[in-house]
């Protein structure tokens, strides 16, 4: 919601409001946009919020350090309620499959929310990484929230030329230049790159309008590629079912998952 503009419009959270995916995720009502959207909608994905209002004073969600660590605790402290009514899950029931070159992402069944992300930059301080994780409030929280943005010098600048990224820096990203770290502090995690892309991952899996249960598989994918796959599951009804949790998630899936 934007309390900024003449009568406080606002966007929902799916897949047809994303009108851009450069370097970030945006979402578009008629005549305004929010951008930056993945680092908070992360956050709630990890915590399994699925009913609020995110009311906001500009165009961008604030990028805080890079991560969504802020979000996570400020989340956290103010407390969540449990609602009556049933949530509903995608619960994936065949193997779907999206490639764009060679930038890959699919989905499986699994009994919860596990996510395979695998990064390859020709950079001599990231090179390729890979993530494997069961998805949960703890494991979110511990592996994933606190991982950073990251972005090449090159392209900050030529970013900043065209009047974006105005407030990046080194207090709320991960600066490269063609062979070294910028940051004086270093990195978080060895592979704190792979976690970024899981964590935005995350973020767009929220543009499917309710909570996945499917084992998520990315390999070089970004925002783009995220929102193709959403895009395609919601196309392609037999590969999920919709079910309410206690009607069909078993105990082990309640447990694996987290919730």
């Amino acid at each position: 919601m934007r309390a900024d503009l003449p009568n406080r419009p606002s966007v929902k959270v799916q897949a047809s409001s994303v009108t851009a995916t450069g370097y970030a995720t945006t979402l578009s009502g008629p005549e305004f946009s929010i951008s930056t959207v993945e680092h908070c909608l992360s956050a709630l994905s990890a915590l399994r919020v699925d009913n609020l209002f995110i009311e906001l004073d500009g165009p961008e969600i604030p990028i805080c350090d890079g991560s969504a660590f802020d979000f996570l605790k400020a989340i956290q402290a103010v407390g969540l309620i449990e609602q009556e009514q049933p949530r509903k899950y995608c619960y994936i029931t065949q193997p779907l499959y999206f490639s764009e070159g060679d930038k890959q992402a699919y989905v499986l069944p699994y009994h919860g929310l596990r996510l395979s992300v695998t990064i390859d930059f020709p950079h001599p301080k990231i090179g390729r990484e890979k993530i494997d994780l069961d998805i949960n409030e703890v494991s979110f929280a511990r592996e994933i929230a606190p991982a950073r943005t990251f972005g090449f010098l090159k392209d900050i600048e030529e970013l900043k030329k065209r009047g974006l990224a105005l407030g990046g820096s080194l207090e709320n990203a991960i600066g490269l230049d063609d062979q070294e770290i910028l940051n004086p502090e270093g990195l978080r995690f060895p592979d704190e790159f792979v976690r970024h892309k899981a964590l935005d991952a995350l973020g767009d899996l929220v543009t499917l309008s309710m909570p996945m249960m499917g084992h998520l598989t990315l390999y070089k994918a970004g925002h783009d590629v995220m929102n193709k796959l959403v895009r395609k599951i919601m196309d392609t009804p037999d590969c999920y079912k919709l079910i309410e949790l206690g009607a069909e998630v078993s105990d082990e899936a309640r447990f694996r998952s987290g919730i």
